[in-house]
């Protein structure tokens, strides 16, 4: 299929065949697909601070859905697959900046719906604006070069849809078994959802913890993202409950004077308020210098990226006359530069949004340049792997220092510095899911204005549920908790706040940097290891425990590259994050509902009606239970995975 010459490549559908394609059912049921995995990778990214890509399980979910409805066209698939994943792009862009306003003096007051649905909007269509010039030097030039690992994988599964067969069986499965899991546990608390062990101040681990999220999201994520960067993660993770809070604990027992910036004695902390307090720092520095680290490494390929789109822009406008095929024809390049400047003209005059016109200049710069060399990442390592956060992290620093060397310094100027960034990581975020898209619709022979449009249909509808998601789950389990830590938000807010306050405790954060420096020296890549040890190992240990599944597969299977993309365990593991990502919001909206009060005047919810609390009266015997059963689990997604993979959907 991947032709090293991109003259002589032909797609699947030649571009002298007219089939249905943008249809109203291809339309309702992309979106509908988008909202759903837009609200899963809410509660994911939130959750987690990570997010996987969702083109693939929406084709496979696209084809059985039309299958039972009636019979779709390849092209109609295709753009089910192209709407649906632009929700969960935008998604991960969203939840990775804007619930940082929550930890920004005054930025509460613009974490409101319509604030949050502005600015998902603005930066998820200006993500697919800005990749419009670029399609023809990095998707149609680059074909051969460039692999898209998610874009090429999501064309086989739809060109194997044609052929017909079972293979979406797996995906649902997933929801099934997730929902099923994560209800008996976490909603009926049959067992425990997070079994930990904290070893006591006497012992020679003081305040060291052990524990798990024991949920089918995070076993989900484990698998997806292989033992590798698992195995990473889970380093950094016990780096930092198992030797830096146990070190800290050592040493500060004996300390008689508070350590800033901490307010109280460390003799007198538990293990996460040792993390609150100095462990957080440590690793927002780690998280800086691997994504600031990750961005250099991809210097090169941003440079070469720049090269071919600003010589495209030139080939484009010399032959703008030439009439192009139905494969060929993009939105026009007018539209591209009047919706782009709209759109922040928009942010610039809209008083409830914190931006101004040095800000609104910025996305544009900043949002053409990162959306440039997200595009061209994904290209080469898939969206899974796209340094967004380092991309986001060097745009809030750029922004802060422009800010204070114009004299920008006070508080109300860090919201604007949030805005900046926050539409740049979602435009950059949804350009590396626009070209994956845009390369499967290359291969199968799409119409990419079609794509295109369809993109923008995704975005907004989204967006509608995205901010609705977020603020009822602040509302009732409260982003920054151990519930919802928000990783990559509260580290955003970090970051801006040390720019322009100047407040930070610069010790633990270079720390945190020389970490990371010496894990990129020793070989290992510094930014998963920086998530892992910035996270609390709850997160980290049953991401560890589905890599490891993976591992296993791929041992038995004795093969190089292991299971495929849309192999069983693949397919499974993607069911299961969407199933538990999505069970969790239902929960969620059990704790909202309020029946009654107590005699103390305590609220009474839905969710506490239905919970037994029979696991939490169990003491350390409901750990070992809660291990068992998850294990069980792990042991269940290794059967699926050891299946034979099949040819066809």
């Amino acid at each position: 299929m991947n032709e090293n010459n991109s003259s002589s490549f032909k797609p699947y559908i030649s571009a002298s065949d007219f089939i249905p394609e943008f249809t109203p059912k291809a339309i309702i049921l992309g979106a509908i697909f988008g909202i759903i995995f837009g609200a899963a990778t809410v509660y994911l990214g939130l959750k987690v601070g990570l997010t996987v890509s969702a083109s693939i399980p929406i084709a496979v979910l696209a084809i059985s859905v039309f299958k039972k409805l009636g019979k779709a066209t390849i092209l109609e698939n295709n753009i089910v697959q192209t709407i649906g994943s632009a929700g969960e792009s935008v998604a991960a862009g969203v939840v990775f900046t804007i619930p940082a306003l929550l930890f920004l003096p005054g930025g509460e007051n613009y974490f409101q719906y319509f604030q949050i649905f502005i600015l998902a909007l603005v930066g998820g269509i200006l993500g697919v604006l800005f990749m419009i010039p670029l399609r023809r030097s990095i998707i149609v030039k680059e074909h051969g070069k460039l692999p898209f690992p998610e874009g090429t994988a999501c064309a086989d599964v739809l060109i194997a849809g044609e052929k017909g067969g079972k293979l979406a069986k797996k995906v649902y499965y997933g929801l099934g078994i997730a929902f099923l899991y994560k209800t008996l546990m976490a909603l009926f608390g049959f067992w425990k959802d997070v079994p930990r062990y904290i070893f006591s101040r006497e012992s020679v681990l003081p305040n060291g913890t052990v524990t798990g999220e024991i949920t089918p999201e995070l076993l989900g994520v484990g698998y997806i993202i292989g033992p590798k960067i698992a195995g990473v993660m889970v380093g950094g993770g016990i780096l930092s409950w198992l030797v830096l809070i146990p070190l800290i604990t050592l040493l500060g027992d004996n300390l008689t004077t508070v350590f800033a910036p901490a307010e109280k004695l460390i003799s007198d902390m538990s293990p996460n308020e040792i993390w609150s307090n100095y462990i957080r720092y440590i690793g927002a520095g780690a998280v800086t210098f691997g994504g600031i680290i990750t961005l250099i490494k991809s210097f090169p390929t941003i440079v070469s990226a720049f090269k071919d789109s600003f010589k495209d822009l030139k080939d484009t406008k010399a032959n703008g006359k030439i009439e192009r095929s139905r494969t060929e024809k993009d939105i026009p390049l007018v539209f591209v530069l009047v919706g782009s400047v709209i759109l922040v003209v928009l942010m610039a005059i809209i008083p409830s949004i914190p931006a101004n016109l040095l800000s609104s200049i910025m996305i544009v710069v900043f949002g053409f340049f990162f959306v440039t060399v997200s595009s061209r990442i994904v290209g080469l390592i898939g969206s899974s792997s796209n340094p967004i956060s380092g991309m986001t992290i060097a745009t809030l620093m750029a922004t802060a220092l422009i800010f204070v060397a114009v004299g920008w310094t006070g508080e109300f100027y860090q919201p604007i510095v949030l805005v900046v960034g926050s539409i740049v990581c979602i435009a950059s975020a949804n350009a590396g899911a626009t070209s994956q898209d845009l390369k499967t619709g290359y291969i199968v022979g799409a119409t990419p204005i079609k794509q295109q449009i369809g993109l923008m249909i995704g975005v907004l509808a989204s967006v509608v549920v995205i901010g609705f998601t977020i603020i009822m789950l602040n509302d009732i389990l409260i982003i920054g908790s151990n519930q919802l830590p928000a990783p990559q938000a509260t580290l955003m807010a970090t970051v801006i706040k040390g720019l322009l306050s100047q407040n930070l405790p610069w010790g633990l954060v270079i720390v945190g940097m020389g970490i990371a420096a010496v894990m990129e020296l020793s070989g290992v890549r510094s930014l998963p290891f920086a998530v892992g040890a910035y996270l609390p190992l709850s997160v980290t240990s049953p991401i560890f425990i589905g890599g490891m599944v993976k591992f296993i597969v791929d041992k038995m299977k004795k093969s190089k590259e292991g299971e495929s993309e849309i192999g069983p365990g693949a397919l499974l593991s993607s069911g299961l994050i969407a199933g538990g990502a999505l069970t969790g919001i239902l929960i969620a909206s059990l704790k909202g509902i309020i029946l009654e009060k107590d005699t103390s005047g305590l609220e009474i919810s839905l969710f506490d009606k239905l919970n037994t609390g029979i696991a939490e009266s169990m003491g350390a015997t409901g750990d070992l239970i809660s291990l068992i059963l998850f294990l069980g689990l792990a042991v269940l997604l290794f059967s699926f995975a050891r299946q034979k993979e099949e040819k066809i959907i």
